[in-house]
């Protein structure tokens, strides 16, 4: 397994398990270094906190990849995550253009919204910027709310397999290529992955009632060392579907912690038996 350097780009939640606090020990774990591009930092993360402390790091980017690019520092994947500011989407660019080795991946969570909703710090054009780098990333990975505004289709709370098929070529047609879809439901009680590189499947799983924050970025951040290590996208979404289950798992019924899902007392198991 070659040693592959990731950068990832999204904020650091001083207190709580998402985002980059999350990516950094996963990706660590599936054996790949991974330096790190933070849009903002917080004293904590957002939900279920009050008053917390927000440092926007928007003018201070440049200086970080400009300082790369004197020192010759090259990556082999880029992973974005939360970014918050639409300037970062022209640092996104420029690291692909200017930071990349040959045959890297460009891999885009489009972290906005949930439930039907874009999160309230976004609006329609922060979804606008969204769009303009579908067609730049290798793979994105959406939740059905992220999809809906990207392809310009309307979020459904029930639905079929024709619609998510619908929702996924109209992404396609945005210049999107590897789509994986989570949180896709066709039956009560079941919830599940879809991945579609031009091939559509379906992995499908119990749901747990029970909702943690930063589940989204446990998904995506073992999606991607999975697949690094693998080669294999089906199984890698199917991987990473299974994990958050057990992290879910893991940390239901402890109401101390009600901060994100307790990922690390499973992780290098998870990692060992796959």
């Amino acid at each position: 397994m070659k040693n592959k350097k990731i950068i990832t780009m999204q904020d650091i939640s001083c207190y709580g398990q998402c985002s980059i606090t999350v990516a950094l020990p996963v990706l660590s774990a599936y054996g790949f270094e991974t330096a790190i591009l933070p849009s903002a930092i917080l004293s904590t993360h957002t939900a279920g906190f009050k008053d917390f402390f927000v440092h926007d790091l928007s003018d201070d980017l440049p200086k970080i990849i400009a300082h790369w690019k004197r020192e010759g520092i090259k990556y082999d994947v880029l992973y974005s995550g939360y970014l918050g500011d639409n300037r970062h989407f022209e640092y996104l660019l420029y690291i692909k253009r200017n930071l990349l080795n040959k045959d890297s991946l460009v891999i885009v969570d489009p972290v906005m919204g949930d439930h039907g909703k874009l999160y309230p710090a976004f609006g329609p054009d922060y979804v606008k910027h969204m769009k303009s780098i579908l067609k730049e990333a290798d793979i994105i990975l959406p939740n059905l709310t992220e999809a809906c505004f990207l392809a310009n289709k309307e979020y459904k709370e029930e639905y079929d397999e024709a619609y998510i098929k619908d929702v996924i070529t109209s992404l396609k047609k945005e210049g999107a290529k590897t789509v994986i879809l989570t949180g896709v439901s066709y039956q009560k009680g079941k919830t599940g992955v879809v991945v579609d590189d031009g091939k559509y499947q379906y992995y499908c799983h119990d749901k747990l009632e029970t909702s943690f924050h930063g589940t989204g970025d446990v998904y995506s951040s073992s999606f991607i060392g999975m697949y690094l290590k693998t080669n294999d996208l089906f199984y890698s979404a199917k991987c990473a579907a299974d994990f958050v289950v057990e992290c879910i798992k893991k940390t239901v019924g402890d109401e101390s912690h009600l901060y994100g899902v307790k990922f690390e007392s499973i992780l290098a198991d998870f990692v060992s038996k796959h």
